[in-house]
């Protein structure tokens, strides 16, 4: 069903004050999940929303909790998320990196402690268009298999970069997300759902054989990492150096429950705009490779090879005009929520942050 986008952020909004998210961060937090759909990304959108709530209401997140400073090294700051939201955790982190980049021109956040940030390329946009270049990734709990075994001892540990860039009606940055699994959980849920194949074979179904059967691969847990082995191994590097930055968890210290996803560690790198608008040369870099990438032979004629991110920006001029498509039980979930239709308690909080049972 298509939702005018005003409406969906309203009604997100209304919802997050019921759960306790308080006035300018509901507004944020409920534009930052809104985005996720109008852009396309409907697997971290408002489909993550009820699970989202079910958290908080039973005491594993805390609506009003922000993160803290830990420690300062020079340009590079650790936080302690103290398991807040994780989006809006995240969008700070981004926007102190980006501080500490316009000072040292590299700037960096290192955070432990923090749930998960929903769409990761929300924190790639967000430097992008105010002009940075930034590296952003988080750890995950264990759901994929290393390259050679057949249980889950990696994290999908998405990884976003942007590159900042002026297109004709304003900025078209480059802009990667992407996770370390071939397909995300969210993604063969969807296809699940649709009751669609994968378009390329994204794990391996019970018997071991690859399949293009989300539910099979869902089933057996066994995705499989992008690069098949060099995948693998970035998947590690990407945990372990999280871990040892942010001074928190790496995967092996997550525990392996999809619905309870928390206690992560996240890196935002961020790098100052002056370095890549240095002389005339360096500003012309981005438009005359993505020219040379348009120009290569396309498999259809008539569909030429894409940039990442360049979808994003048709798609958001699309939803935008005619409405944003949102699946129906989340959104009827929310709307309940946010006319409180829904009875949200508060809970008690123990010492380390979770529940009392």
């Amino acid at each position: 069903m298509l939702v005018r986008f005003d409406e969906l952020r309203g009604t997100l909004e209304r919802a997050l004050l019921r759960l306790g998210v308080t006035g300018e961060r509901a507004a944020l937090s409920s534009r930052l999940i809104a985005e996720a759909d109008r852009d396309g990304v409907h697997t971290h959108g408002i489909a993550r929303f009820p699970l989202f709530a079910d958290m908080i209401t039973a005491g594993h997140l805390s609506a009003t909790a922000e993160p803290t400073v830990t420690a300062r090294f020079g340009a590079l700051e650790r936080w302690n998320g103290n398991l807040g939201p994780g989006n809006l955790a995240a969008h700070a982190a981004m926007a102190r990196a980006m501080e500490l980049a316009a000072q040292h021109g590299l700037g960096g956040v290192a955070m432990a402690n923090t749930a998960h940030w929903q769409r990761g390329g929300t924190y790639g946009w967000q430097a992008a268009e105010a002009g940075f270049a930034a590296i952003c990734w988080t750890n995950t709990l264990p759901n994929l298999p290393p390259w050679g075994a057949t249980t889950p001892a990696l994290g999908n540990n998405p990884l976003v970069i942007a590159i900042p860039r002026e297109g004709d009606g304003g900025p078209a940055p480059i802009v990667l997300d992407m996770a370390m699994s071939q397909y995300s959980y969210g993604t063969l849920a969807a296809y699940r759902q649709r009751g669609q194949a994968l378009p390329f074979a994204g794990g391996f179904d019970a018997a071991g054989e690859l399949t293009t059967d989300a539910g099979a691969i869902e089933t057996s847990r066994r995705a499989l990492p992008i690069g098949l082995w060099k995948g693998s191994g970035l998947s590690f590097a990407l945990d372990v150096l999280g871990a040892m930055l942010a001074d928190g968890q790496a995967t092996y210290q997550i525990p392996n429950d999809f619905t309870q996803e928390m206690g992560l560690s996240q890196v935002f790198l961020a790098m100052s705009p002056e370095a890549l608008r240095s002389n005339e040369g360096m500003r012309a870099i981005a438009s005359e490779a993505i020219a040379f990438l348009h120009a290569a032979e396309p498999i259809v004629a008539g569909r030429p090879a894409r940039y990442p991110g360049e979808r994003t920006l048709e798609t958001r001029a699309e939803n935008l005009a005619k409405g944003v498509p949102v699946p129906e039980a989340p959104w009827a979930t929310t709307q309940r929520l946010a006319a409180g239709e829904v009875r949200v308690a508060p809970v008690d909080r123990g010492p380390l942050g979770f529940a009392e049972r």
